[in-house]
């Protein structure tokens, strides 16, 4: 049983894993208007290099069998014949290529001449999608032409081939088997400009993953701007992939420019754009996995929920195309879905983080705000005018005092009420404690030592513990003392204590239960310790002058609990990430565990791709068993969590965000990165 629940949930049967990751292609063939026979070879090209590339879908222009800008000719039935022509040349050509591509022309059945995009795959004509909104202002002018979309879908015989799918609403899934998740929806240039996309219905109703656009959008200063902003929005919209191949070199400048911008997108971020004036191919691995936890995961996905009498299906393999319902395999299946360490894309090292500098600042700003509107209004809530935090010198705690005076500042309180605890004990350290003291009075906040040395012997004498033995109890000891000696503190004042852990400490359980756990809120409850420290470099260069050297100092400083004593010279022994890990690799396994669901191969190839060069291969999977194993062993402490903001995506409090049992079993994650241990030792 085991075994083959592995090799279904995560390649560990030793076959190539599969991560869900599709490669996608848009692209701007270099054409001449109404030159179908020159047009269908440049069409080929692309199909080629996109197949070349490793591609299994491509969108190509609107009309880019004839160009856009054929004008009236598009009314000649030469023009249209030879698009048909063309069409099955181009069918022809690519029957052994699994690769799914559209390709825009003109499509005359009964007495309408329609604006399509021709689906195809392997030799296979799907379907003919058709454009539902024609434009017919400023410089468009399609309905002198076109026919809009029929209401009802149609089937018409092209190409040479019969009953096609005529509608303006298809979507096209794949029936290969591990590939269920490509299902491709396709609306043309205007369809995405509208109040009403048509690909909001085939991704809500036919859960088309993938939505392909293929246009002729003409340049216009600020359009290309606007056009980004459209594409990102309705793949963020839809929990989709969009891509949208746009017309360029060759179409008619009598009038117009075509700048022939390729743009994919998923799920709001742009992944791949082409420079304006190119006809060059925009490539990216989209995340389908991704994108449908997306979906699972919004429960108003869903609703309302939408009825399109015009929404038609062709299911497909890339191996033998077109399929009719109970049809078997005809050909071995092409492996098109990829794992993280064969596609082109970069996972952020720091995903909590933002990548631009820009954007770092006016985060950090942002979750400031955040955090200290929240203690804000607890304070106002509780009338109290006085808060206690333990003051160690280390990252966690500037933080909350950082937060604690902004909140302060806001109420328009005195910052004498704030009063920063230092609590000395067996391991702390000349320089934290130092730190520790310089802070608070530069930000002019109530400071106290109170040493814990004697407090914990004496209570080491009552439970009979040997202080030469630095084990749990050791430790733990200081970290209780320390929370009796503020929560006493705070009762003296009326106050109540600010906590200082953060959420990496949460996911980890890097806190003692009833100890430093414990507080009456927590300010850095949902900022995890990757982006702690971005917060108190932004506040460092806010502050300058002490403050600033001070925050610098801080931020240079090994993380460390301080519970075992300093080395001889008076350094730090005990170090965080030596005893837990690398908070940079927890923080890129918590990231992609909780936002999105992933499997722990999933995220190891993940961890393997974005590291590589930092860790070894076998570093990395010995952190993340060491991940879940604590992730799992330490819920029982969040599930008693005290209140605190959640300033992002990802939380891990029990009445917001994340909800586990304190007993749920860890053997099956385990068991899958066991089976995934790296050979070399």
């Amino acid at each position: 049983m085991d075994e083959l629940y592995l090799a279904d949930a995560d390649g560990c049967d030793g076959a190539p894993a599969a991560d869900g990751f599709f490669r996608i292609a848009a692209a701007t063939p270099k054409i001449r208007v109404a030159d179908v026979e020159g047009n269908a070879r440049a069409v080929l090209a692309c199909v080629q290099a996109a197949h070349a590339a490793g591609a299994g879908a491509l969108v190509l222009p609107e009309l880019c069998l004839t160009g856009y800008t054929c004008g009236d000719l598009f009314q000649n039935r030469t023009l249209v014949a030879a698009c048909e022509r063309a069409l099955a040349w181009l069918l022809d050509e690519t029957r052994e290529l699994p690769l799914l591509f559209t390709v825009g022309l003109p499509v005359a059945t009964g007495g309408s001449l329609y604006n399509c995009a021709a689906v195809c795959c392997a030799g296979t004509l799907l379907g003919l999608t058709v454009k539902a909104n024609l434009p017919n202002y400023g410089e468009f002018y399609e309905q002198r032409w076109f026919e809009p979309a029929p209401q009802d879908a149609m089937l018409a015989n092209f190409a040479g081939f019969e009953n096609v799918p005529l509608a303006k609403s298809i979507v096209y899934r794949c029936a290969d088997p591990g590939m269920e998740a490509v299902a491709v929806g396709v609306e043309i240039c205007e369809d995405l400009w509208v109040a009403a996309p048509p690909s909001v219905g085939m991704a809500l109703e036919g859960d088309a993953t993938i939505i392909l656009n293929p246009s002729a959008s003409d340049e216009v200063i600020g359009k290309a701007a606007y056009r980004r902003d459209l594409v990102r929005g309705q793949s963020a919209r839809l929990y989709c992939a969009y891509a949208y191949a746009d017309a360029g070199e060759g179409e008619s400048t009598t009038d117009l420019v075509f700048a022939g911008e390729n743009l994919i997108a998923e799920n709001g971020s742009l992944l791949a754009r082409t420079p304006l004036m190119s006809c060059d191919m925009a490539l990216a691995d989209v995340d389908l996995d991704r994108l449908t936890a997306e979906r699972r995961r919004s429960n108003t996905w869903k609703k309302p929920v939408f009825t399109s009498s015009d929404l038609a299906f062709v299911d497909f393999s890339f191996a033998s195309a077109a399929l009719e319902q109970g049809q078997a395999e005809a050909a071995p299946v092409p492996r098109l879905m990829r794992s993280a360490l064969d596609i082109d894309r970069v996972f952020p090292r720091a995903p909590f983080v933002p990548a631009d500098h820009g954007d770092l600042a006016e985060r950090c700003e942002e979750i400031f705000s955040l955090q200290a509107a929240g203690l804000k209004t607890r304070l106002a809530h509780t009338g109290t005018k006085h808060a206690v935090i333990g003051l160690s010198g280390g990252l966690d705690s500037t933080l909350a005092l950082l937060v604690t005076v902004r909140a302060f500042d806001a109420l328009g309180l005195l910052r004498e009420g704030i009063t920063a605890v230092s609590m000395p004990g067996f391991g702390t350290t000349g320089r934290t404690k130092g730190n520790a003291q310089m802070l608070a009075e530069a930000l002019g906040v109530d400071f106290r030592e109170v040493p814990i040395h004697a407090a914990v012997e004496r209570h080491f004498q009552d439970i009979g513990h040997d202080p030469a033995v630095q084990d749990v109890t050791y430790e733990n000891s200081q970290a209780r003392e320390r929370t009796q000696i503020l929560m006493d503190i705070a009762n003296q004042s009326g106050g109540f204590v600010i906590g200082t852990g953060d959420l990496s400490e949460l996911a980890l359980g890097w806190a003692t239960y009833n100890g430093d756990h414990m507080s009456m809120y927590g300010v850095n409850a949902s900022v995890p310790k990757t982006l702690v420290r971005h917060l108190v470099r932004y506040a460092a260069d806010a502050f300058g002058g002490d403050i600033e050297a001070t925050l610098l100092d801080i931020l240079d400083t090994p993380v460390s609990p301080e519970l075992l004593p300093p080395t001889g010279e008076g350094e730090i022994a005990q170090r965080t990430e030596d005893l837990v890990g690398p908070y940079e690799l927890h923080d890129f396994f918590l990231y992609h565990l909780l936002r999105f669901g992933f499997t722990p191969g999933k995220i190891l190839r993940m961890a393997y791709r974005s590291f590589e060069g930092a860790y070894d291969e076998r570093t990395i999977w010995s952190w993340l068993r060491v991940f879940y194993r604590r992730f799992f062993a330490q819920q029982f402490k969040r599930s008693c969590l005290p209140d605190g903001p959640k300033v992002g995506s990802v939380t891990l409090s029990p009445r917001g965000d994340w909800r586990m049992p304190s007993d749920a079993s860890s053997s099956l994650w385990l068991t899958q990165i066991d089976a995934l241990e790296p050979n070399v030792k």
